[in-house]
């Protein structure tokens, strides 16, 4: 089976269960290192003639990190593509045993590790308010409906601007520090905050700086993923 992967989390996914399945991943798939997969392009602007060229069985795609207009001239192109949708931990696994299905793959090992490490956390502690940039200049907040609220949220972490009607709002700075959050929570992708790039901008809340990946990674990364971010709040 031939596989093109347009999503960083499931090229992973596939090349750790699979390996040799994937023939194409995006520039951003970095995970696991030395893939020699076909480069064909980022995941919002994926080159449709070189994934045509690679003449894949199956396209993996998500409907967050890939816009439309690609999908549809991908499927345009006599394409099989397969869209995920993860905005909860539980919708991760359910789409990740979908997508290893569609190549042909028994559930692996690390996806029931996984399940049993998310399934062995304690009662998450009495909720802290929190705010959770993902971007500044300008700043992005998470907002509604995401996998990496729905992840903090289980670890007592409530995000402020879960109800925002935007899914990864824009809001000024001044708002962020008078929001009520005690929290500040700073992963290091998509924007690479740092010790000394993104708390200073927050002087009167705590910073908490988690790994990108942890939090917003669905994949092998899962296993891992639930010890070490409740390691960052204790």
């Amino acid at each position: 089976m031939r596989v093109v992967s347009l999503v960083p989390s499931l090229s992973e996914a596939v090349a750790v269960t699979a390996p040799g399945l994937l023939v194409g991943v995006t520039d951003y798939c970095t995970r696991p290192a030395g893939t020699t997969a076909t480069r064909i392009g980022g995941t919002k602007n994926p080159r449709v003639a070189d994934v045509a060229s690679l003449r894949p069985d199956l396209v993996l795609a998500n409907e967050e990190e890939n816009r439309a207009e690609d999908l549809a001239a991908l499927r345009g192109a006599g394409l099989n593509v397969l869209v995920t949708e993860v905005r909860t931990l539980d919708q991760a696994f359910a789409e990740l045993e979908r997508v290893l299905a569609a190549c042909g793959q028994e559930p692996p090992r690390w996806l029931e590790d996984s399940r049993a490490a998310w399934a062995a956390l304690p009662p998450a502690p009495v909720p802290r308010p929190a705010v959770v940039p993902v971007w500044r200049r300008p700043w992005m907040v998470l907002g509604r409906d995401t996998f990496a609220g729905d992840l903090l949220a289980r670890l007592g972490v409530r995000n402020v601007y879960a109800d925002h009607p935007e899914r990864y709002p824009r809001v000024p700075l001044a708002e962020l520090n008078a929001s009520g959050a005690e929290l500040v929570v700073l992963p290091d992708e998509p924007y690479r905050f740092t010790a000394t790039d993104g708390p200073e901008a927050f002087p009167g809340l705590e910073a908490v700086l988690v790994d990108g990946r942890h939090l917003t990674w669905y994949g092998p990364s899962l296993a891992e993923a639930a010890g070490a971010l409740r390691a960052a709040f204790r």
